[in-house]
């Protein structure tokens, strides 16, 4: 990108008309347009517009001043300046970093900040009442009194709300209007910025001493206001401003992180700052608003795919109107348009989820780091089990450690044994071992709650025809099909295809021969059942849990004790506090282990230590039983012992020893088509071109393990190189000098977390 926004001169500067500007649009489009500012039109850098494309209008963003390359008889005009809120600086420079970073079009950064087109049009006006300024006689009765009451002294209100608030219809208001009591106005459709918002002086939990000392580190990290006074006061060594640094706060499952966090949030507030706090999946939400409203007094703002439009645009425009407010959402808020941000908080910072996968590639916590950093604000990385490279930047000092090592209160970390299976002689087509068993038979008979883990959804992972041997897998994608008998269908995983069980095998046309091979969550449940008739249990995946409403039923059931058992994949393996549950029970442990992947065994034990923490979170005493083929294993060796220091070194010594991250730099480049000869072709292309040196090698090219994913063949190549090589120069100089045809598209993927 050749308009980088690094200079105050430019964005400082006015355009106007028959002034070059260029504009970059919400496309996947390396750069800018060129436009001309029509006459009478005032422009600035950071200005949503709109601009004539082709037959079409599209909207864009002023990126800088335009070029004089083309003659002036046949640029466009700017079409109209739109009424939002101009993009601000800090958000431009970051749109420009993360598309050279991650090699993404600019444009297609873009469309992450303008991903809702209807937020850059102004809402419709409300039609509103309030008392009228000329009093009229009328028959007084108590519904219209409760209207007069309302409105005294207070401004005009949507009928709606002021039906509500007295408890009439809004034919009672009507009325009065029609009368000459109340007078009609219209109101802007922008909401004005809440004053009920959270409130920072609400009274806080009650910190233990190393929350409290790990809480005071914080709020000096956020610093001071000192037009208000408020805060840490200077001389008692508080900062007057924020500046950036990456605070780490790592702290056992049930240490009160949040509640430690809060108080961050609490100066930031005071500041009338923004914060935001990012989750890797939504449906960790349910009770973490739950205590967010306990401590500030109001529910905190959201961003999710499970909005409405009309939430969207308001959310949208309510941050990039600036002011305090508190946004908690998945990796896209991150792109939002905040002009006051003061403090990103990553909560499970660990988690593989935070990487987008699709359309720009990029991870969402190593892009808030680089975000606070632009913002010169502080960033806090919250997690049980911090992921490797973040342990390597606090040994290097570039991370600042808060360590919290015991639960909040008179809780303590539940005790972990390992189920050796081999020893346990269960029948073919069961799965809960006999240990396993009695624990929960203790566990139910004192009425406490126990969690059944298996990171498998549907009812089984493969179905196969037991007369030929036949596998049932889908036709996009190189997957076998998972049962969901629950639906009385297939699916595939990966691309959604959902077909029903066929009742004759394709292969051989054998009837009723399809047999399930292997557990998933629901067949886990037909164990349980059969084990415990009367049991009450829940399932709860990605496919069950659709939404944060239903994820806060969940969440609700199991407080109140409706539920005995819940049976969860890793949707619930993290950030929840079920003060009745004590046995937690690891299905297939050595499931995440297999597969090549260089994190398999990190990963691993994140998930598993993550879910072994759900157990004994209060006063009752938590127990911890990982079923295990390989109880030798280094993982399960680390979850036995609580020593994830020992592990982690030897993770970090094969790192080493292989030069891979963060020792060393990855890129992967994935081709892709429907024609699977083009796709070969264009990845030998690539092969031939591909830069070598000491510092660096090219693996592959090489099908990629799901080499037909919804219906486009895969093929990858992977870049390795020392750490301080510029993969982003290799990599445009080496796609430079390879003709690849429009049929294949190639996308590249810097710091890849997945090898799928």
């Amino acid at each position: 990108m050749d308009k980088l926004h690094n200079s105050l001169e430019i964005e400082e500067t006015r355009y106007v008309g028959a002034d070059r500007v260029a504009v970059l649009l919400p496309l996947p489009l390396a750069g800018c347009y060129d436009y001309l500012v029509a006459d009478g039109m005032v422009l600035k850098v950071g200005d949503f517009v709109t601009v004539p494309l082709g037959s079409n209008i599209s909207s864009g963003v002023v990126w800088g001043p335009g070029r004089d390359s083309v003659p002036l008889h046949k640029m466009k005009t700017v079409l109209a300046m739109l009424d939002t809120p101009c993009l601000p600086h800090d958000s431009a420079r970051f749109v420009d970093w993360v598309a050279g970073y991650t090699l993404a079009p600019t444009g297609a950064v873009l469309r992450m900040v303008m991903s809702v087109p209807g937020a850059l049009q102004p809402p419709k006006p409300v039609k509103a009442y309030g008392l009228s300024k000329n009093p009229v006689d009328f028959k007084a009765t108590p519904a219209r009194e409760r209207v007069i009451e309302v409105l005294r002294g207070g401004p005009p209100r949507p009928p709606t709300l002021i039906a509500r608030q007295a408890g009439v219809s809004v034919g009672v208001i009507k009325g009065l209007a029609d009368i000459g009591v109340l007078e009609r106005v219209s109101l802007s459709g922008e909401p004005e910025n809440a004053h009920d918002g959270p409130n920072p002086e609400a009274p806080g939990y009650t910190l233990s001493k190393s929350q409290q000392e790990a809480a005071d580190v914080l709020v000096v990290a956020v610093g001071n206001d000192v037009r208000n006074n408020v805060g840490n006061n200077v001389e008692n060594g508080g900062k007057t401003t924020a500046e950036f640094g990456v605070h780490v706060l790592d702290g056992v499952p049930g240490s009160g992180k949040t509640e430690v966090y809060f108080e961050a949030i609490a100066q930031v507030l005071r500041k009338r700052k923004q914060a935001l706090v990012l989750l890797p999946e939504i449906a960790l939400g349910a009770q973490w608003r739950t205590r967010f409203k306990a401590r500030f007094g109001v529910l905190p703002l959201e961003w999710h795919s499970d909005l409405s439009p009309a939430k969207r645009r308001e959310i949208w425009r309510r941050v990039a109107r600036g002011g305090p407010l508190v946004l908690v959402g998945a990796r896209s808020a991150l792109f939002l348009p905040y002009p006051d941000l003061g403090l990103i908080v990553a909560d499970e910072e660990h988690d593989a989820a935070y990487k987008q996968e699709e359309g720009v590639i990029y991870n969402a916590r190593d892009m808030a780091v680089v975000r606070a950093r632009i913002g010169n604000f502080p960033i806090v990385l919250a997690s049980a089990t911090p992921c490797l490279e973040t342990v390597i930047n606090i040994r290097d000092g570039r991370y600042h450690a808060l360590h919290l090592a015991e639960r909040h209160g008179r809780a303590v970390m539940p005790q972990v044994s390992l189920v050796r299976m081999c020893d346990e002689g269960l029948p073919n087509g069961q799965w809960i071992s006999p240990t396993l068993k009695q624990a929960l038979a203790r566990a139910l008979d004192d009425g406490e709650q126990a969690m059944l883990f298996l990171n498998r959804r549907g009812y089984a992972p493969l179905t196969l025809c037991r007369g030929c041997g036949y596998r049932l897998k889908c036709p996009n994608c190189t997957a076998w099909l998972v049962e969901h008998r629950c639906r009385s269908r297939l699916q595939c995983h990966h691309c959604g295809f959902s077909p029903p069980l066929p009742k004759v095998c394709p292969e051989c046309q054998a009837e009723g021969r399809f047999a399930a091979c292997g557990p998933g969550v629901e067949r886990l449940a037909e164990e349980l059942e059969a084990l415990f008739p009367d049991i009450r249990y829940t399932i709860a995946a990605s496919d069950t849990l659709v939404g944060p409403r239903a994820t806060e039923a969940l969440v609700r059931s199991i407080e109140n004790h409706e539920v005995d058992v819940i049976i969860g994949t890793q949707v619930v393996a993290k950030g929840y506090h079920f003060p009745k549950l004590t046995l937690v029970g690891v299905i297939d442990a050595d499931l995440g282990l297999s597969g090549g992947d260089l994190r398999a065994a990190e990963r691993t034990y994140q998930l598993l230590y993550q879910v072994a923490g759900r157990a004994g979170r209060e006063e009752r005493p938590g127990r911890v039983l990982v079923q295990t083929w390989l109880p030798d294993h280094p993982v399960m060796q680390a979850l036995l012992t609580t020593d994830r220091t020992g592990f982690m070194d030897i993770e970090i010594k094969a790192r080493q020893l292989t030069g891979m991250p963060p020792f060393g730099r990855l890129a992967a480049l994935i081709i892709s088509g429907k024609n699977e000869a083009a796709v070969d072709q264009a990845a030998r292309v690539l092969s031939r071109t591909a830069p070598h040196g000491k510092t660096m090698s090219v693996l592959g090219p090489a099908p990629a393990p799901i080499a037909l994913l919804r219906g486009r063949h895969r093929r990858r190549l992977l870049l390795k190189t020392h750490k301080g090589v510029s993969l982003q120069s290799i990599l445009k100089k080496w796609l430079a000098q390879s003709s690849i045809p429009g049929t294949v598209k190639v996308q590249i993927d810097v710091d890849p977390y997945s090898f799928l």
